[in-house]
């Protein structure tokens, strides 16, 4: 058998061949998803290969948070790094956002999001039977944060993490909403953590004003036959990888002392390109969720929507034609906290009352690898 490599995701754009991912999928037989536009370079949809599909019997009994408890404003980014803080809020719609304290961890978040979920509840946490975790800053790079949770929680349920970044929440959701439906678990936690402040250079103005670091959760049980996810779907293209990534750390370029003095251990980010996959990804993905899922957008109670950037969010808002006030955000006060973005969000939602019973809520996150994550969730 021929040994293959794949080849390393750390070049510019434009020293990438528009025509190799073509090339790679026609030599396996596999059609590429996606077009080109007039400049020859990838137009990024999630298009007709993308697969809409449906998971019910299962329902979120309770949402549970945890934020840390240092405030990083936009004045105090001015202070130290003399960021604009006028431009920060103008471009992104971000006041403040929270940062970690010295030697607290993904788990930690995680597990007071998974406390907290548990307690609304009302169950044991011998009840728990499934741990997954969305996350792309676990703890450590040979143990998932989620074993550490389990650990935390003193529970003996199986633990595993799942890696997609943004989308990690909704990777993660529908994971263990498999395990759930199929009665393999019948109580799952599910949570999103990030500290993506760990992985970004406080000093670069382009990433370090947009992250924030924080957890959320849900708790998975069995539900009513119609509950769940009426439609989801899942998607990636890891041809952009190098649109948004930190090229060290992994096996590629191990965390060598060079590798970290060049900064190459730190988040990456062609913001530009990134930006517009997301808007057009947010809207194809919706529609195709909506459309499938046999419902119409006028149908849906609540829109959570990862939260990147507002102006991201209200651009694809304008273009779905949503009532604004249907859709919740926070990222004005806590800024982009990566997978745990739309839990976050949930438990919000949750606590103002505005997530009941039989609510249609549209889940749709989006970020590195690129990846992302839509459902249609009946509550």
């Amino acid at each position: 058998m021929n040994s293959r490599t794949i080849p390393p995701v750390d070049l510019p754009a434009a020293e990438v061949d528009p025509h190799l991912i073509q090339r790679v999928l026609a030599s396996q037989g596999t059609a590429a998803p996606a077009s080109s536009d007039a400049a020859g370079q990838r137009s990024v949809r999630c298009g007709q290969p993308q697969r809409t599909r449906q998971l019910l019997g299962i329902g979120i009994s309770a949402v549970g948070s945890s934020l840390p408890e240092q405030v990083i404003t936009n004045a105090d980014l001015h202070r130290e790094y003399g960021m604009d803080p006028d431009w920060i809020e103008q471009r992104t719609g971000i006041r403040e956002r929270r940062r970690v304290a010295p030697g607290e961890s993904t788990a930690d978040l995680a597990l007071r999001a998974a406390e907290n979920a548990i307690g609304r509840a009302g169950v044991s946490v011998s009840d728990i039977d499934l741990i997954v975790v969305g996350t792309f800053t676990p703890d450590h790079r040979a143990v998932a944060s989620a074993c550490l949770v389990q650990a935390g929680l003193g529970s003996r349920a199986p633990a595993f993490d799942v890696q997609a970044a943004c989308s990690g929440f909704m990777y993660a959701l529908a994971t263990a909403g498999q395990f759930v439906a199929t009665g393999n678990a019948q109580q799952a936690l599910v949570i999103g953590a990030d500290i993506v402040s760990s992985c970004c250079d406080p000093a670069d103005r382009q990433t370090a004003p947009l992250f924030g670091d924080g957890a959320g959760a849900v708790l998975l049980q069995r539900g009513e036959p119609q509950q769940g996810l009426v439609g989801y779907q899942l998607g990636a293209d890891g041809s952009l990888a190098h649109t948004l990534y930190c090229p060290a750390g992994g096996s590629r370029i191990p965390p060598t002392p060079e590798a970290i003095a060049e900064g190459k251990h730190h988040l990456q980010m062609d913001g530009r390109r990134v930006y517009k996959w997301a808007v057009q990804t947010i809207v194809d993905s919706v529609r195709q969720v909506v459309e499938e899922s046999d419902v119409s957008l006028q149908d849906i109670d609540l829109f959570v929507l990862h939260q990147a950037n507002i102006r991201i969010i209200d651009h694809a808002v304008r273009e779905l034609g949503i009532d604004p006030d249907r859709v919740m955000n926070n990222v004005d006060r806590v800024g982009n906290t990566s997978a745990a973005s739309i839990p976050l969000v949930l438990a919000e939602a949750d606590a103002a009352g505005r997530i009941h019973r039989g609510d249609l809520v549209l889940m749709c996150g989006f970020g590195a690898g690129l990846t992302w994550g839509t459902g249609l969730f009946r509550w």
